[in-house]
């Protein structure tokens, strides 16, 4: 069984809903790349360095899974954000003396999330909220949110912002704070399960059809995105895939 694959030297962890309990106890910067993500690995620098830094990358993308069945015959397990976040919805209500962070993209999203943690039993005095303020991903600098971090220190640090920016976030922060939390870089799967954005479900998300319910529901922002995204099967084409076996 695979282990774990190397594509442009990052490597790619293969694992399963049961490996869960394993990965979740692990400290250190989970990335789920998007599809969109993978397929400018060869134009933002600064995303191609976070990917290589994270102690952890999974295959989110869908697309991505299929290219390497059908171009390299390699098989893996899409293990999503959205998957993801479903465990540890149920892990979460198991271990409430967690702390947690969450960096929220909007004051909008805070409400939405300070409400899902509230009824998850996650008071103030457990769940952090922090706006984020845009940034720029060649540039990225927040010493106010460092200080926050290095104050209240907890145990996992949830990066709900788009794909191209948690990432470099997660690493800037990673390499900046001064103890190991779990960081975890969901992206908008918290919102899946806060109606604040599409109705993915457990089916659309095994059928790898999230991007189109992402397309109808906001056809404006995610359309654009996706086309751009075909060009991740060139990347596969023309690069070779190291595989670590178990």
């Amino acid at each position: 069984m695979i282990n774990n694959i190397r594509f442009k030297n990052i490597k790619f962890l293969n694992i399963s809903d049961k490996d869960f309990p394993i990965i979740i106890k692990k400290k250190g910067l989970f990335l789920f790349p998007s599809g969109p993500g993978l397929s400018n690995l060869d134009k933002k620098p600064t995303y191609l360095k976070a990917l290589h830094n994270a102690d952890f990358n999974f295959f989110d993308s869908g697309y991505f899974v299929i290219l390497l069945s059908l171009l390299k015959n390699i098989k893996v397990n899409k293990f999503s954000g959205y998957k993801f976040f479903k465990l540890y919805i149920n892990f979460l209500k198991k271990n409430k003396e967690l702390s947690i962070l969450s960096i929220n993209p909007s004051k909008s999203s805070s409400k939405y999330n300070i409400s899902f943690f509230n009824k998850l039993g996650f008071g103030k005095n457990k769940v952090v909220h922090y706006n984020a303020p845009i940034y720029n991903p060649n540039l990225l600098e927040d010493h106010r949110l460092l200080k926050v971090i290095n104050k209240i220190k907890p145990d996992h640090i949830l990066i709900n912002l788009g794909g191209n920016i948690q990432e470099i976030l997660g690493f800037y922060i990673k390499s900046n704070i001064k103890y190991k939390p779990s960081i975890f870089c969901t992206g908008a799967a918290i919102s899946y399960f806060t109606k604040e954005q599409a109705p993915i479900n457990n089916f659309v998300d095994n059928i790898n059809l999230g991007w189109l319910i992402r397309i109808l529901y906001r056809p404006n922002i995610f359309l654009i995105r996706y086309i751009f995204a075909l060009r991740l099967f060139l990347l596969v084409i023309k690069n070779k895939i190291k595989i670590i076996y178990k």
